[in-house]
């Protein structure tokens, strides 16, 4: 769906662009790849080419996109009239709020813009603050006592962890161009002593792995592959990796750090119940997407993964232990290979490539993208049924967005159960 099929926003009311966003909006989102049980940003949308949602919930009904998401189902918005940046230099985000609402405006960059490059810039300085425990990345720059080649290293290795963060070499190749174009803006308007994103090695290697744009299909395990790799699982801990990644969607960094301790619902005595209500992962801090993944599918491993950890002396709760490792979990790079491992062994391959987690993770996207599409043709069926030219109409009048939700979410457990097999499960020892 583009602007170009001319959507009539202004004549929509309030209800029928709510009826509108169920039908029409968010079975779009879910094929990009979006998930929906978090609300989604104004760029997210606009990407998805609904832009033009936003004219007439300002102008007619008085309502930010945040403010309307609040009322079809979504987490109510939070305060947006400060961006949080989730840094505590000053002066970071005093040259970077300059450079975008500014000197970008002043170059008639388009909102979507602006907002593309500002989400680009904030997971920069957040990465940069985590891994060096400040973001003063302006006043490394203009002051004297710091060698160049020293803060050249720090941002390659900033975009070292993009490129495993990542999933995209576009993405990686779109945040590394928005930091460089920053640093060249203080450099020649703000008094900074040189760029240090200029000459970094990943540009070359990202622009080149850049596919053209009627080529942007990045590789995903299909659910084929998925069985083949629960059949290769020799131990609990196996299987866990597969179902964290194909089934839950982590990233390999959040699958080492995962710990009992971030699943919801809990007991009065602080322990995960699976039967209390809708579980969930919980993130304190996630770089990109939401803090809180639904689970639709692996409680039976992660029950049986906790019951083996929970004999051992001394278990901190990670679910991927390590003794010989400070945080207690074992590194992202473990993950990675065992996986690899594990592919290796069940003999899969992906366009002559040996798979890594974000090709699970791409799995986990299409299989959700895939139930709200299903869930459409569902609703299209009743609509036919009903007399109904618009299956919008079946949503608001005879499912609601709650009903919908759990529908989505069954035909999401299902399309997983199939794919895993779903065969019985002896307790086999990590």
């Amino acid at each position: 769906m583009t602007q170009k099929e001319r959507i009539d926003w202004s004549r929509m009311t309030l209800d029928e662009l709510r009826s509108f966003w169920n039908a029409r909006v968010e079975p779009d989102l879910a094929r990009d790849g979006l998930d929906l049980d978090r609300r989604p940003t104004y760029q997210e949308v606009a990407d998805a080419g609904y832009s033009g949602i936003a004219y007439p919930l300002r102008e007619h009904h008085g309502l930010t996109l945040a403010q309307f998401l609040a009322t079809v189902g979504y987490d109510d918005p939070e305060d947006d009239e400060e961006y949080p940046w989730g840094i505590d230099d000053e002066t970071a985000v005093r040259e970077l709020e300059l450079y975008l609402e500014t000197y970008l405006r002043r170059q008639g960059r388009a909102d979507s813009t602006i907002a593309s490059k500002r989400a680009r810039l904030a997971r920069y300085v957040r990465t940069y603050a985590d891994r060096y425990g400040s973001a003063d990345i302006v006043d490394r720059i203009r002051v004297g006592d710091v060698p160049s080649r020293d803060e050249k290293q720090r941002v390659r290795a900033v975009f070292d962890t993009f490129d495993d963060d990542l999933e995209s070499a576009e993405s990686k190749y779109k945040h590394l161009t928005d930091v460089r174009l920053f640093y060249e803006w203080l450099e020649r308007d703000r008094d900074a002593a040189y760029n240090p994103a200029v000459g970094a090695p990943q540009e070359q290697k990202w622009s080149d792995d850049t596919p053209a744009a009627a080529d942007r299909d990045p590789p995903a395990l299909e659910a084929d592959h998925v069985r083949s790799l629960v059949g290769a699982c020799e131990s609990l801990s196996d299987r866990l990796l597969v179902v964290a990644t194909c089934a839950w969607g982590l990233r390999r960094g959040e699958v080492a750090a995962l710990s009992i301790d971030q699943f919801r619902p809990k007991t009065d005595d602080d322990r995960f119940d699976p039967d209390a209500g809708d579980p969930m992962i919980v993130f304190e801090a996630r770089k990109n997407g939401p803090g809180r993944v639904s689970v639709q599918y692996g409680l039976e491993t992660l029950a049986d993964r906790r019951a083996q950890l929970a004999d051992r002396d001394g278990w901190n709760g990670h679910l991927f232990p390590s003794t010989a490792a400070e945080s207690g979990h074992v590194d992202p790079d473990t993950i990675t290979a065992r996986f690899k491992r594990l592919a290796d062994r069940a003999g899969v391959v992906v366009r002559g490539e040996t798979p890594t987690p974000q090709y699970g993770r791409r799995f986990w996207y299409r299989t959700y993208a895939d139930a709200v599409e299903r869930l459409s043709e569902q609703i299209e069926a009743i609509a036919d049924e009903q007399g109904s030219t618009d299956p919008s109409v079946v949503v608001e009048n005879y499912l609601g967005e709650e009903e919908a939700r759990r529908r989505r979410r069954k035909l999401m457990r299902d399309r997983l159960a199939e794919a895993f097999g779903d065969e019985d499960r002896s307790r086999r020892s990590a």
